[in-house]
């Protein structure tokens, strides 16, 4: 059973980035196809897989974590243009069978990300 998940962690406080939009995409021949839009719960996570079983194929894929509102919703201070304000992670999947965990760690002026498991 193939499965895409994220989670967010907010590394200048510490602690799980609740509320933060994030828009999944398949990028094809045409562009960017949407297929997913979610917010963060209170553990910095999704609800519910972004892709799981048949809806999970492999491809490429573009994650955008709308980082910048988020910083502005938890007063942290950002200039008047932020420094990161949409992230995007493309990635690929190969085999859809597997689980694809695609977490970021994530401040006003630094971010990171892994496949995670």
């Amino acid at each position: 059973m193939g499965k895409l998940t994220t989670h967010v962690l907010d590394t200048a406080r510490g602690v799980p980035a609740k509320g933060i939009k994030i828009s999944l995409y398949r990028i094809g021949d045409d562009g960017l196809q949407p297929l997913v839009s979610t917010v963060t719960n209170d553990d910095g996570r999704t609800d519910a897989p972004l892709l799981i079983d048949d809806d999970c194929t492999p491809g490429l894929y573009q994650l955008v974590f709308s980082t910048a509102a988020y910083f502005r919703s938890t007063n942290t201070p950002l200039e008047s243009i932020p420094f990161l304000d949409d992230i995007v992670i493309r990635f690929g999947v190969s085999d859809a069978t597997k689980h694809f965990h695609v977490p970021l760690l994530v401040s006003p002026y630094c971010y990171s990300t892994y496949r995670g498991s």
